[in-house]
């Protein structure tokens, strides 16, 4: 079986997931992706369905029955591909604003020894793409906040296009993570650093979705801000 497994959480993504599928499995690289559905009213699981017929023993597909985050959703995700004994496990998003082509650079960063690799907006300045300003900048500033927080060094510590090494992730115990949106992806590198691993960051062009609607909300931004503090708070307490 090959060891590359790209997980990209879905809801509501009709108007997208057909073509990020066809284009990450035309990849030349051979990867495999499982596709994480919390029930889509849209009708997006049924698209998959019919495209495991196309791509069988690549293309997978895990229905939820709760809408509760996407950090549980990469949780199941990640527990799945581990019992199936995948090496290399992706973060995606399904409408494009990471591009599947940056796939290989994530994936040679980790051959080549790191056990996270990050593709970072802000690693080598602001490389985003049809972002109103607003949400740069929060964007931006979350970062260097993190950073600021934590001590980290890492320039796109919301990133959540990133790689991880089987190892990285059985390092962890997943049942303990706790936050769902931007404060599941600080956790993650936040958890993952301070286990010693390495992490590296692959620069990328981030181009925000020009189909279907954003998830973010003003609930996943608070969890952000106090989560980082509450991590910090429980790393100086030896209670991560």
């Amino acid at each position: 079986m090959p060891d590359k497994l790209v997980i990209i959480p879905t809801y509501n993504e009709r108007e997208n997931i057909e073509r990020i599928l066809n284009v990450t499995l035309e990849l030349p690289d051979a990867f495999h992706i499982l596709v994480v559905d919390d029930s889509s009213p849209d009708g997006t699981a049924e698209i998959v369905k019919d495209l495991m017929l196309k791509y069988p023993g690549r293309l997978f597909l895990e229905e939820r029955k709760v809408k509760d985050g996407l950090g549980r959703a990469y949780i199941h995700g990640f527990k799945w591909a581990l019992s199936k004994e995948y090496n290399y496990i992706f973060e995606m998003d399904a409408d494009f604003s990471h591009n599947p082509n940056d796939l290989p650079k994530l994936w040679k960063a980790c051959v080549d020894g790191a056990d996270m690799s990050i593709g970072s907006r802000y690693s080598q300045g602001v490389n985003v793409v049809n972002w109103p300003m607003k949400r740069v900048l929060l964007s931006y500033f979350a970062s260097k906040y993190v950073r600021f927080f934590t001590s980290m060094p890492i320039h796109d510590t919301t990133a959540g296009f990133v790689c991880y090494t089987r190892k990285a992730l059985e390092s962890l115990d997943l049942d303990r993570i706790k936050f769902k949106g931007y404060g599941f992806q600080i956790e993650m590198k936040y958890k993952v650093w301070k286990k010693g691993l390495k992490v590296v960051e692959v620069p990328i062009i981030f181009t925000d979705r020009t189909l279907g609607e954003s998830k973010i909300s003003n609930s996943i931004v608070k969890e952000a801000v106090f989560g980082v503090i509450e991590l910090r708070i429980k790393s100086m307490l030896g209670r991560l």
